[in-house]
C-alpha cells in the first residue's frame, strides 16, 4: 500500500490508487522554510486508515520538494495509541483538526532536523511527540 501511495508523487503507474480521505477539493502548496536552510513546499495529499506492526492509525501523507523538479512523499504514522495517553490524562478527545495540526507540527520537525529530504520517507509519531506538540500548540 505504502508503495502505490509514494508512487503517486513520483508519477507512476499504480495497480490501484488508495483513497485518501480528508482530502482538500483545491489543494494548495504550501512553504515551509526549515531550519536546515532548506525550503520545503508541501501538499497534504490526505490520510489512510492502515496498519503498521501490528498498530492501528492513520498515514498522514504529504506530497513535498525542495527543488520544483523532483517529488517525494513524506507519510507521518500516526498509531491510535499515541494520542490515547494524553486523552485519558486530560479526559476528552482530541479532535480531527487537531490531530491534523499534531502531525503538520511533527512534519515541520522532520524538515528542521534533516539535512536534506529528497526521497520518501515514512515517519512513526510517538506518545511523546504528541505530548510535546499538545504542548507546543497549547492544547
Amino acid at each position: 500500500m505504502l508503495q502505490r501511495l509514494l508512487g503517486l508523487f513520483r508519477g507512476k503507474r499504480v495497480a490501484a490508487p488508495v483513497e485518501l480521505r480528508g482530502r482538500p477539493s483545491i489543494r494548495r502548496e504550501k512553504v515551509y522554510a526549515a531550519d536546515s536552510g532548506y525550503v520545503y513546499q508541501y501538499t497534504y495529499e490526505g490520510y489512510c486508515a492502515t496498519t503498521r506492526d501490528g498498530e492501528e492509525g492513520r498515514d498522514f501523507v504529504f506530497g513535498c520538494t525542495s527543488d520544483r523538479a523532483s517529488r517525494f512523499g513524506i507519510v507521518v504514522f500516526a498509531p491510535d495509541e499515541s494520542f490515547l495517553a494524553w486523552e485519558r490524562d486530560a479526559g476528552r478527545d482530541l479532535t480531527a483538526v487537531e490531530h491534523y495540526a499534531i502531525v503538520k507540527m511533527r512534519l515541520f520537525e522532520i524538515f528542521d532536523e534533516s539535512e536534506h529530504i529528497s526521497e520518501d520517507l515514512v515517519e512513526v509519531l510517538t506518545a511523546e511527540q504528541v505530548e510535546r506538540q499538545i504542548e507546543t500548540l497549547d492544547l
